[in-house]
């Protein structure tokens, strides 16, 4: 019997020392995933901050455009009536050089 007794004595010590080596291997992932928690936390804010930069960044971004945009407009308008107002010039100085003439042609006459 005593030969069985430390056979049994001998299983349990090995089933122990088993069982706690599964323990702390449990208790090293424990610690694995709660990092991974805290890194996973940590990304999650940064891409919410993130977003809110996009979502700033976009709002900027599309009042400039509008801006740029009522810009070419003006300028648009503003280079067509000047070409009105050159066209004018043009005109008025030929009926003013056509006037000219007619009154030199009178005053000589």
């Amino acid at each position: 019997m005593t030969a069985q007794g430390a056979s049994l004595q001998n299983y349990n010590n090995q089933l122990v020392t088993f069982l706690e080596e599964l323990k702390d291997q449990r208790n090293g992932l424990e610690e694995q995933i709660q990092a991974t928690m805290r890194e996973k936390s940590t990304l999650e804010k940064q891409i919410a901050a993130l977003g809110e930069n996009l979502a700033r960044v976009n709002e900027t971004l599309n009042k400039k455009i509008q801006a740029r945009n009522e810009y070419d407009k003006t300028i648009q308008e503003t280079e067509g009536a000047y070409m009105k107002i050159l066209e004018s010039s043009q005109t008025l100085l030929h009926v003013l050089k056509r006037e000219s003439i007619n009154l030199n042609k009178r005053i000589s006459d």
